[in-house]
């Protein structure tokens, strides 16, 4: 019997992405998999039910039957108990953020499995749906700093003179800080691109970008930049004040999933910035990594505007969509053996991303987080 699987609606503010495009129904189902879907899934993407229903996929309620269930946004806990125990979920889900909705798939005996968890290693890569939503919102980034600028990236040379190109500093060189370089460098201006490990200079100058070198290196785990310490932070801000009011715009992209977003930028500079400067602040769903952002706002402070949108990826909701339903087709396709769900917990991807299973939560982060709250 195929495995049923469940794709609902999601509810959450703010997001417009659906877990399943029609692209990747037949691959689905080359595995076994029967997708149902919720009406209207997929309307906020733009995505009519007639196109699911074209591509093979059944609209309407998840049969009793139902065992897999793919999710963006972390279920409610009402969703929750409609999940049938023992049932397998793969979703979003920042646990340290989310102690109620990790108890109840925890009391549930739902096999989770958070994509925020999945290891950053090459054999991963297809599921790392992190780096996959992070390169849209770097993309979307350079295009926020191109719009509340008052004035042009590009060097233009006109009858009455030339307008200079505009500079764009890149504060954090990953996955979302190397598209937002490359787009700023594709629209003209001149970028640059500063992040606490040094090993990504040549990953800057790849894209066309001078690389700000503050003589701090804090290489992490997974990765992840670690965080700084206050001697470090010290020395990184006296470098980087020169450049910060030398740029036009800046845009910041460090983030730690589910912790608050490090402040990288300070008011002082901040307040001695270009007038009518802009920053575009990624890391508003941690807080924002100025201590003037407000998540979810633009507000102007003294010389510069700060553009701070919560959930990106989800303003690019088709493509950000197609990309994370790959990325759970690759995941579900290391659970599946001969048409059924079978679980290795011997391989490295399904054991690092598994956040509860059988009545346990799995993760440390997670499970610490929890008993905080008991």
């Amino acid at each position: 019997m195929p495995i049923q699987l469940h794709i609902a609606k999601e509810t959450r503010r703010h997001e417009n992405r659906v877990a399943l495009v029609p692209a990747v129904v037949a691959k689905l189902q080359k595995l076994g998999i029967e997708p149902h879907l919720e009406p209207g899934a997929g309307e906020a993407a733009r995505i009519p039910d007639a196109d699911y229903t074209a591509a093979g996929a059944t609209v309407g309620a998840a049969p009793a039957e139902t065992r897999l269930f793919f999710r963006v946004q972390p279920p409610s806990l009402a969703d929750i108990q409609l999940m049938p125990e023992g049932s397998i979920l793969c979703s979003f889900i920042y646990a340290q953020r989310e102690p109620e909705v990790v108890k109840a798939l925890r009391d549930r005996r739902i096999t989770c499995f958070a994509m925020e968890l999945i290891p950053r290693i090459t054999r991963a890569q297809a599921m790392d749906a992190l780096s996959s939503q992070a390169a849209l919102a770097g993309y979307y980034a350079a295009l926020l700093a191109a719009t509340h600028l008052n004035r042009i990236l590009p060097m233009m040379t006109t009858a009455v003179g030339s307008l200079r190109p505009a500079k764009i500093l890149v504060m954090g060189a990953g996955v979302a800080g190397l598209q937002a370089l490359a787009t700023g460098k594709r629209l003209g201006a001149m970028i640059e691109g500063y992040d606490v490990r040094p090993e990504v200079r040549e990953q800057v100058q790849s894209v066309g970008g001078k690389f700000v070198d503050t003589g701090v290196s804090a290489v992490g785990e997974g990765g992840y930049a670690r965080e700084l310490t206050e001697e470090e932070q010290k020395q990184v801000q006296e470098v980087l004040t020169r450049h910060v009011q030398q740029a036009d715009a800046i845009i910041t992209t460090a983030s730690i999933p589910g912790k608050p977003s490090p402040k990288i930028l300070t008011e002082e500079q901040i307040m001695g910035m270009k007038s009518g400067s802009v920053i575009i602040d990624l890391a508003a769903e941690g807080g924002g990594n100025t201590p003037l952002t407000q998540p979810g706002d633009t507000v102007e402070v003294g010389p510069a505007t700060i553009v701070a949108p919560l959930n990106i990826a989800s303003h690019l909701a088709e493509h950000a969509s197609e990309l994370y339903a790959r990325n759970l087709l690759a995941l579900v396709g290391l659970m599946v053996q001969d048409g059924e769900l079978s679980l290795d917990w011997e391989d490295e991807v399904l054991a690092r991303s598994v956040l509860t299973h059988d009545g346990e939560i799995r993760n440390d982060a997670a499970r610490a987080a929890v008993e905080e709250q008991a």
